[in-house]
């Protein structure tokens, strides 16, 4: 992806969340230039892999097979102690797809806070990681609810589903209907160990730095941040 492309997005997806009265932390809006000056305080930020992230998931084409996330928020450790969960909020567009995927440890809850309505494709998960043809059981807004391996179930503003591990699912916007503000609240989030991706592809994208970056991705930290430079020397 060009830089130029990543900090158009990111000025969409400010005015997006704010159509909704979404407000994202000052960390969000800091520049390359504040992030050379910020000491070993916001270290936490870095650790954590907490900001932007957006990806489209090595396809290049972005608008068919991407996704732009803001992480809020994230814990650390074993998960059974301390700051054990995550959230995220992000913007999913009109038929743009986020792969199908599961994690192996972590259960989330994906909520549409606004916009259009969500789609999504579900199915459970074999041992060996492939899809099962047995029946998909959730909860649903605090209720259970079954649908037929491979169904696609539909979400409006202020619904939510639990996923838990080892349950497949791919999402995209409904044509037609907007993009759409998703929040996701889980346990630790960890991307780089916890995703099984059903076809073999890249979580993070290649950046053809044509511009200098609005704001930092989460894989920018390491060149920008001086103070976790001196740690890692240190």
């Amino acid at each position: 992806m060009k830089r130029s492309e990543i900090n158009g997005l990111m000025r969409e997806a400010v005015a997006f969340m704010r159509e909704w009265r979404f407000a994202l932390p000052p960390f969000a809006f800091w520049t390359p230039h504040d992030w050379r000056r910020k000491g070993p305080e916001c270290a936490p930020i870095v650790e954590r892999q907490l900001g932007w992230d957006i990806t489209d998931f090595g396809s290049g084409e972005f608008l068919k097979r991407g996704l732009l996330l803001f992480t809020l928020r994230n814990g650390y450790g074993d998960g059974r102690r301390g700051l054990v969960y995550c959230e995220k909020i992000m913007v999913v567009r009109e038929e743009q797809e986020t792969p199908l995927h599961f994690h192996f440890l972590k259960t989330e809850d994906i909520i549409v806070r606004g916009g259009g309505r969500l789609k999504m494709q579900i199915w459970r998960a074999t041992p060996a990681g492939k899809r099962s043809d047995r029946p998909v059981l959730l909860e649903r807004d605090g209720r259970r609810e079954e649908k037929a391996a491979g169904a696609v179930w539909t979400f409006e503003p202020g619904e939510s589903i639990c996923l838990p591990p080892y349950v497949y699912h791919r999402f995209w916007g409904e044509k037609g209907r907007g993009a759409v503000l998703v929040g996701e609240v889980s346990r630790v989030n960890d991307d780089r160990r916890d995703n099984r991706f059903y076809e073999p592809l890249g979580r993070f994208p290649t950046v053809e730095e044509d511009e200098t970056p609005l704001h930092l991705l989460v894989g920018d930290y390491p060149r920008w941040y001086s103070a976790w430079g001196r740690r890692l020397r240190g």
